[in-house]
């Protein structure tokens, strides 16, 4: 009779393993994404990585540069703050690239080489030079923290994220050092598209689709259908549960020897 019981008992079990999915289970975002320690690693997060590199190879001289050349105090505190914060971005994003397998660059891009010209070809100590340093720096950050906001919202990779809500806060401070210069044209904040900064990213996978609901009825009345529906698949399991026990119960006194009514 216990043997009868046990098999009950396995049989319910079995049944609830089918009823709930595994608590581990991941979903599938597409070919495009690659699964990591972190969660998944998709074309955004690993254009995040190549745009940061980027950055660095550029701004981190460029911060040199405003060193060297300028007699403005506060150009020279900007380039302090570009050398630092892009110290510390370029040996995260390095770390992440071999820990993630991601591919960096090794060198600037053309369109950086050539701001970068212009600064070296700007008089030393002119308002020439500060002007082309503060503009360029302050359009090149102001489209990367646009670009790092977006990221940082829809990654479901948490290494990614908390990379991103960094580099986010570097390039707040350059961009407030850059306009403490009080050489920004701020009239032609985007005089560096996006598309410059780096290569092209891969095309992002489209986001997940909400699940529909009942149509032509208020919100109240779908929250009520899914709690409705919830309450039958959850009424559908505990019915089982205790159609199960009672079977259980059932077997195991309907074996036992009944005593004599005369004992």
């Amino acid at each position: 009779m216990l043997t009868r019981l046990a098999q009950v008992v396995a049989a319910l079990m079995v049944t609830c393993s089918l009823l709930v999915p595994p608590a581990s289970a991941q979903p599938d975002f597409g070919p495009d994404y690659t699964p990591t320690q972190f969660g998944p690693l998709g074309p955004a997060g690993r254009d995040m990585l190549v745009k940061v590199r980027l950055a660095g190879l550029w701004e981190g001289p460029a911060g040199r540069l405003g060193l060297e050349k300028s007699s403005n105090p506060q150009v020279k505190e900007a380039g302090r703050h570009l050398i630092g914060g892009h110290a510390e971005l370029d040996a995260k994003v390095l770390e992440l690239g071999r820990t993630l397998n991601v591919q960096l660059p090794t060198q600037a891009n053309a369109d950086q080489q050539g701001w970068i010209a212009e600064m070296t070809n700007a008089p030393a100590g002119s308002q020439e030079f500060d002007r082309v340093f503060a503009n360029r720096l302050r359009a090149a950050h102001g489209g990367v923290y646009k670009f790092l906001a977006v990221v940082r919202t829809g990654t479901r990779n948490t290494a990614i994220r908390d990379f991103a809500k960094r580099c986010m806060e570097v390039v707040l401070d350059h961009i407030q050092v850059l306009e403490a210069t009080g050489m920004v044209d701020f009239e032609d904040t985007t005089a560096i598209p996006l598309a410059a900064l780096a290569a092209p990213a891969s095309t992002p996978a489209p986001a997940p689709v909400a699940p529909p609901v009942a149509p032509n009825l208020p919100r109240s009345q779908n929250i009520a259908q899914q709690d409705e529906d919830d309450g039958i698949s959850d009424g559908l399991l505990g019915f089982l549960v205790l159609a199960a026990v009672a079977g259980g119960i059932y077997l195991w006194t309907s074996g036992r020897p009944r005593r004599s009514s005369q004992q």
